[in-house]
């Protein structure tokens, strides 16, 4: 993706985010990895969700939704006002209950452009340490967490100066592999590490999501 039309892309999902009504309430988005480091073009543009529950929740409109679509756990899952607005991303799990991460994906995607969505209860920062001790542990360093990320929206506050600095191509950031160090990983560790989360992204093609909980 062209990194004009790839950072046209984040606005656009920030906007989205920010508007609302959104499948769950979201607290924080990030951008990470190419798009963070002014690549131009961006070969998959990252982007990380910190998703809040829902409270509440409404019987009656779960069980219209079961009824109509065939989905479980609307107005308590994911929201049964966004659910209304936009039915046609509501997504479902195996379970047939509403898959937040999914929906979130539907409502923020479109299926063929190469975006990966990754949608966490826990903020940027604290995955990254939670992902990085995970992998390691199991030896699938393909499931790290680039670290190198930008903050665009927390809290209820969006950053427009954050993304003029991405447009200007203003941050910098060290390798992966000395991210890694960084976070304890030792040199060939970091650099065997770097090489797979590279060969992982490579293979991936269109729009993904994980969703994950901390």
């Amino acid at each position: 993706m062209e990194r004009t039309r790839a950072l046209d892309r984040v606005a656009e999902i920030l906007d989205a985010v920010t508007s609302g009504p959104t499948p769950v309430p979201v607290r924080e988005l990030w951008v990470y990895g190419d798009v963070a480091l002014g690549l131009d073009p961006v070969e998959r543009l990252d982007v990380y969700v910190t998703k809040d529950l829902l409270f509440g929740g409404d019987s009656d409109r779960e069980a219209e939704f079961r009824k109509s679509h065939g989905v479980k756990g609307v107005g308590k899952s994911v929201s049964a006002e966004w659910a209304d607005a936009y039915p046609e991303h509501l997504r479902a799990n195996a379970n047939g209950h509403a898959a937040p991460e999914k929906c979130l994906a539907a409502h923020l995607l479109d299926d063929d452009e190469p975006v990966h969505l990754e949608v966490c209860n826990a903020s940027f920062d604290d995955n990254v340490t939670q992902r990085l001790k995970g992998a390691v542990a199991r030896d699938a360093y393909e499931q790290i967490l680039d670290p190198r990320g930008v903050c665009l929206y927390a809290d209820g506050q969006r950053s427009d100066a954050a993304l003029e600095k991405l447009r200007g191509g203003e941050l910098v950031f060290p390798t992966l592999s000395e991210s890694l160090e960084m976070l304890g990983l030792d040199e060939d560790e970091a650099a065997e590490a770097a090489e797979t989360v590279r060969d992982y992204r490579v293979s991936q093609s269109g729009a993904t999501v994980r969703g994950d909980v901390v």
